[in-house]
């Protein structure tokens, strides 16, 4: 344990961000997920529904510094053309 008073609080700092990040991508695993699999199921209506929540989900990571911005790019373009190729 650090003796140093802010060296204490970068832990604490450190952990709380960790927190967040760990929310954060788990919310838009689970999103990217559910389109994933309407995708794999050939569900045209329930991969276009599931794909605005998880496209919001990956800007607002993006945004927050929890992905870098060309990932989120990269991610959102790949989850829009698996959905586009079911159309």
């Amino acid at each position: 344990m650090a003796n140093i008073k802010s060296a204490k609080k970068r832990i604490k700092v450190a952990a709380k961000k960790t927190l967040r990040n760990k929310m954060i991508t788990s919310r838009v695993k689970t999103l990217v997920k559910k389109v994933v699999s309407a995708v794999a199921l050939s569900d045209n209506e329930a991969a276009k529904v599931a794909l605005a929540p998880a496209v919001a989900a990956i800007d607002k990571a993006a945004n927050k510094g929890v992905y870098h911005r060309k990932t989120a790019s990269r991610k959102i373009s790949r989850l829009t053309k698996s959905v586009n190729k079911l159309a």
